[in-house]
């Protein structure tokens, strides 16, 4: 092994104890989305300890934070982002405390190491990714665009990286119309209902003529507890539209807002569309997964396997959709676990959750390090990564 990366790996081994530590703090004080104090607040100190310049709380966002360390001037920036929210009555069913004392472990030891290139280290802390896809907030306030590339490490039944995420729109629709007696007074009736279950039907008629893999979900998210014997003046549904492919996406989201407008026309009702978050797909960018999978290969991470077939959405993808970004997915649980289970619960704090911190920090670490030293490695990842985004538009 090369010696920059034998020094640090072992300045993380130095500091197990205290990354597990940390990582167990975290677990035992789990905090939702925005409200994530404890966690941010512990990675921020720790940090500002070891010789990093941190700002607490970004834009509108006051659990997010961002620190910074500059050896040089110019060189690659490299973005090593960590999310520490819980699941709202679950705590950290996903794996979540795990990811701060793994970035911070791999930012120190590549500032510890005494590369004699330039290069600037940019740590972002992202709170809310579980139900607020808080990424997609510190996008729109200007965060991310200071990186040349985007790392990250989530625990997992196999250590991966995958190619592909599902772009996803989250949408409410309140349908509004004009309340009557539903036996006396029917015809002065203008049911928001109706209208609501027009466009349910409308999507089950869509489904033949949009790509296969495409999803599409829906519920009626509030009646507003209206009697029966009422013809309802208001009416709620939620949808969640899904594809692979964003750029598709964008043209079945357009035929679902036609599908609604036309269900108000016929109920003589009116529609407010309000888009909740807006997911995009990851862009892969192979060479960059291969570089992850070699390093993690090359310290003996465990059960690595392909990549998984079934991935989810992720605000990940929104930072993949400007800057190339992968994140390593490090085994800790068994190969038949899902995420928000009660095995990446039961998990956390024992010996594989323990050492997924170690092996992701040793994998973001090595890998940064790469990119740092061989110029030519990012300038492929970058030309692959503008090759595939261009590609994913053609195909759509």
């Amino acid at each position: 092994m090369d010696e920059i990366k034998s020094l640090m790996d072992q300045s993380i081994d130095n500091i197990r104890e205290e990354l597990w530590a940390l990582g167990d703090s975290i677990y035992d004080n789990p905090e939702v989305a925005l409200h994530e104090v404890f966690a941010s607040t512990l990675l921020e100190d720790w940090l500002e300890q070891h010789g990093f310049n941190v700002t607490r709380g970004l834009g509108t966002m006051s659990t997010a934070f961002r620190a910074t360390y500059e050896n040089g001037a110019g060189g690659p920036s490299i973005g090593l982002l960590c999310e520490y929210d819980a699941l709202p009555g679950l705590g950290h069913a996903c794996g979540h405390h795990l990811q701060g004392p793994c970035i911070i472990a791999a930012a120190n030891a590549i500032k510890e190491a005494s590369i004699d290139k330039p290069y600037k280290l940019v740590i972002y802390g992202t709170p809310a990714e579980e139900n607020l896809a808080g990424k997609i907030t510190m996008l729109e306030e200007g965060c991310f665009r200071d990186i040349d590339v985007a790392l990250m490490m989530h625990g997992s039944p196999t250590t991966t990286c995958d190619i592909k995420s599902m772009a996803n729109y989250h949408i409410d629709v309140v349908f509004e119309g004009k309340s009557s007696h539903a036996a006396i007074n029917p015809d002065k009736g203008r049911s928001a209902l109706d209208a609501l279950l027009l466009t349910f039907q409308g999507i089950e008629f869509l489904r033949e003529h949009v790509p296969e893999d495409s999803r599409m979900h829906y519920t009626v998210a509030d009646t507003y507890n209206i009697p029966a014997n009422v013809v309802p003046d208001k009416a709620k549904g939620s949808f969640i539209l899904r594809s692979f492919n964003m750029y598709t996406l964008e043209n079945i989201f357009s035929r679902f807002e036609r599908i609604v407008h036309g269900a108000a026309e016929m109920t003589e009702t009116t529609a407010t569309i309000k888009v909740q978050s807006h997911m995009a797909a990851k862009i892969p960018v192979l060479s960059l997964n291969k570089l992850l999978i070699d390093c993690a290969e090359e310290i003996g991470a465990p059960r690595i396997s392909g990549p998984r077939k079934k991935p989810g959405s992720t605000d990940f993808a929104n930072v993949m959709e400007i800057v190339p970004g992968s994140c390593i997915r490090v085994a800790f649980v068994p190969e038949n676990a899902a995420s928000h289970s009660q095995e990446f619960l039961a998990n956390g704090k024992a010996e594989t959750g323990h050492n997924a911190i170690i092996y992701g920090a040793k994998v973001l670490a090595n890998a940064a390090y790469e990119m740092i030293k061989d110029d030519s490695l990012l300038a492929e990842i970058k030309d692959e990564f503008i090759r595939n985004k261009n590609k994913m538009k053609e195909e759509a």
